[in-house]
Formats: structure tokens, C-alpha cells, sequence
């Protein structure tokens, strides 16, 4: 029987929580697949708790599964560590004051941001000089992301893909040891368990809004 998706929000929410004060392994209800495409979505807030062991790893062994047409495998992947996330705080509050002396509050926001989920991974796309290859591998890396934020949201996991100046400055890509000659970061995913009571993404279309049929 199909799991509704506010019920399995619920039961990972509470069931993590009672194994953590009991100290035992949470073994997570199943979700069928359907389920688990609409239930996901993309997560803005983050507690402090670690992630399931192995569950990053078994993301990206999803993520290498993901369609692409002509088997270029384009994606490539940097978790950044603690020092890294730092840095990329001090990058991003530099971007966003302009030069001026930042805000208190611009600074603790991005530090929030920046450092309270779990993990952060950086995707990039190997570049391509054939323009036709080089958006079929966006695509790919896209289908990627997609594959990594379903794997994780099948332990209870959320994420979020971000862009934004931070993720095309040449300080990034220079802290973060990526070639920009080689690869182009796609974007940033964090990855962690979802505050209680964080926000969600609410679509506004339907089905019948996007679909149609020709004779």
C-alpha cells in the first residue's frame, strides 16, 4: 500500500528523533517510487544532525546511474569541508556587500546558510567544446542532481540545489581546486535532515496545466 507522503514526512521526523534518544539505528519505513518523486522537495532549513551512515555515498552511486545520451559521464563532484565552507562564507558576504563593511545580520545569515546542513556538494560539468554535447551533458548532470536528492530523500535526507555568484566566482572555483578551462560548476547541493517545521517548496502547476495531447 502506497505510503501518503505527509505521513512518511512524519514518521521520519519522529522515528529519527526516538532512535537517537534510545541510541539504536533508524531503519526507515519504505516509500514506492511514485511516492518518493512527489513527496521530495527541496529543503531550506537544516538541524545539526549527521547523516545516515553511507547515505551521501549511496547518493552518488545513484547520481552515476543517471541518463546521458552519449556515456560522457560529464559530472564531477567536491564535498566541501568545514575550512572550505568558511572560506565560501567569506566569499559570498563579499559578493553581497559590494565592498562596503557587511551587515551583522547579512554575515550570520550566510553562515547559516553556509554551514548548518550536514554536507555541502559542489556538482560541476566537464566542459565540452561541442555546443550540441555540451547542453545534452547539462542535462545529464542535471538528471545527476535529481538521482542524488531522490537517493537521499529515500533515508529521510533533505536538499536543496542552489546557484548564484558564489558559485561562479574564480575565488570558488580556485578554492575548491576546479579547473574553469575544464569544468563549470553547476551548483551547490546541501544535504542534511530538514528542521522541524521547515518550509517547504510549493508547486503552482497541475498536471493539466503542463499537458497535452495532439491527434
Amino acid at each position: 500500500m502506497p505510503v501518503h507522503p505527509e505521513r512518511a514526512l512524519l514518521v521520519r521526523a519522529l522515528g529519527r528523533r526516538v532512535a537517537r534518544a534510545f541510541g539504536v539505528r533508524y531503519q526507515l519505513p519504505s516509500m514506492d517510487v511514485h511516492t518518493l518523486l512527489t513527496s521530495r522537495s527541496t529543503v531550506h532549513d537544516y538541524d545539526t544532525s549527521a547523516l545516515p551512515t553511507g547515505a551521501l555515498e549511496r547518493a552518488f552511486e545513484a547520481a552515476l546511474a543517471a541518463p546521458n545520451h552519449r556515456m560522457t559521464e560529464p559530472w564531477r563532484f567536491v564535498i566541501a569541508g568545514r575550512n572550505a565552507r568558511e572560506r565560501l562564507v567569506e566569499i559570498s558576504v563579499g559578493l553581497k556587500s559590494k565592498g562596503a563593511v557587511p551587515r551583522p545580520e547579512l554575515v550570520e545569515r550566510t553562515r547559516k546558510k553556509m554551514l548548518r546542513s550536514a554536507e555541502l556538494v559542489v556538482v560541476s560539468q566537464v566542459l565540452n567544446a561541442d555546443p550540441e554535447t555540451a547542453r545534452e551533458d547539462y542535462a545529464a548532470v542535471a538528471c545527476a542532481i535529481q538521482n542524488l536528492c531522490l537517493s537521499l530523500w529515500a533515508e529521510g535526507v533533505g536538499s536543496k540545489w542552489s546557484t548564484g555568484g558564489v558559485t561562479t566566482t574564480a575565488e570558488t572555483y580556485a578554492l575548491l581546486g576546479i579547473d574553469s578551462s575544464k569544468e563549470q560548476i553547476v551548483g551547490f547541493v546541501w544535504v542534511g535532515i530538514a528542521a522541524q517545521g521547515a518550509s517547504k517548496t510549493k508547486r503552482r502547476l497541475q498536471v493539466h496545466d503542463v499537458v497535452r495531447r495532439v491527434p
